[in-house]
């Protein structure tokens, strides 16, 4: 009897591929963060455990460590500061958990489920002074800058998202203007901060590589919304749409549809807690308006530009592949 074959290994994901380059300092950065967050306070420690647990992709720290490594650096600082980006970006997560009320998170419940939304507010308060302590510890006073900067603007696009509730009086500039502010602002900062312990004389056109990768990500994630899975997005599909959030693909709808569709949309933002079936028609009748063709095309328009700001680098190697692969992956994860 011969030997059964042995089950192919499963492959490797998008993501780790890029990784690959910083594989072994993202592991570093974990570790970072761990010490970082330590506390001698109970309530405080039984929540870290529970944050770490739903450690995500680490695209962020990812980000600033493939930039610091252009052109041959490996800075070891780069760790610190990328766990700063990290526990900004997760502090922003525990923050708009609380503001939606949201009871899970990548699967798993949230701060603000498993105790308060008090707790969760002053949690993320805790991962934002906590990195910030971390910088200064350090010295690095441009980076600090970048990320408070990233901080400020965060801060901003949230309240922005709070009163976007009209659909009509939202125009495809509000939202332009919105995501800028809640993602492309950090992502910008990371692969600023990458640079300014790297090739320090390439931090402008990392910023803009960071700022339009983060532009593109975001309307990705916002098509997810209407045609991703609960596995990809880590929330239940529609989810922004029962939060009566306006997103790229709805906005684009707005300015085609007329008659009873549009009444249908106007009508579904004053229902308190839609139904999965209104969910769904609201789906239908942006997709059958082009809404989502067109936000894939504004997404693969922003990854253009990003694409053009890592040829104004015009540096080669590992870590530079994996920065190009990276707009493909920011923009491919909704198709």
């Amino acid at each position: 009897m011969t030997n059964a074959l042995p089950s192919p290994a499963p492959p490797v994901s998008r993501l780790a591929l890029i990784q690959e380059p910083v594989k072994d300092r993202l592991d570093g950065v974990m570790e970072v963060i761990r010490r970082i967050v330590i506390s001698d306070f109970d309530l405080l420690e039984d929540v870290n455990d529970v944050l770490l647990r739903m450690r995500g992709k680490l695209f962020r720290p990812t980000l600033l460590l493939l930039v610091n490594q252009v052109g041959g650096h490996r800075h070891k600082d780069a760790l610190s500061l990328a766990a700063a980006v990290e526990l900004v970006h997760l502090a922003t997560l525990v923050h708009d958990d609380a503001v939606d009320h949201s009871v899970l998170r990548r699967g798993l419940p949230t701060v603000n489920h498993l105790w308060s939304h008090q707790v969760a507010i002053i949690t993320g308060d805790y991962l934002y002074s906590r990195s910030v302590m971390e910088l200064v510890r350090l010295g690095h006073l441009d980076a600090i800058g970048a990320l408070a900067r990233a901080s400020n603007e965060m801060s901003v696009g949230e309240l922005r998202q709070l009163t976007s509730f009209d659909a009509l009086d939202f125009t495809e500039e509000d939202y332009y203007r919105l995501i800028s502010c809640k993602t492309a602002s950090l992502m910008a900062a990371a692969c600023e901060m990458g640079a300014l312990v790297g090739e320090e004389r390439w931090k402008e056109p990392f910023h803009r590589f960071g700022h339009a990768l983060g532009m593109a990500f975001q309307v990705a994630d916002d098509l997810l919304d209407y045609e991703g899975s609960e596995e990809q997005t880590g929330k239940p599909v529609g989810h922004d749409l029962r939060e009566r959030k306006v997103t790229l693909p709805l906005v684009d709808a707005l300015r085609k549809v007329e008659g009873a569709p549009r009444e249908r949309i106007l009508d579904f933002f004053t229902r308190v807690d839609p139904t999965d079936a209104e969910i769904e028609e609201i789906v239908e009748i942006v997709r059958e308006s082009g809404g989502l063709d067109y936000a894939r095309s504004r997404a693969r328009a922003f990854a253009d530009e990003a694409e053009s700001a890592l040829e104004v680098v015009g540096e080669t190697g590992p870590a530079m592949d994996s920065l190009r692969a990276a707009i493909d992956y920011a923009v491919e994860r909704s198709r």
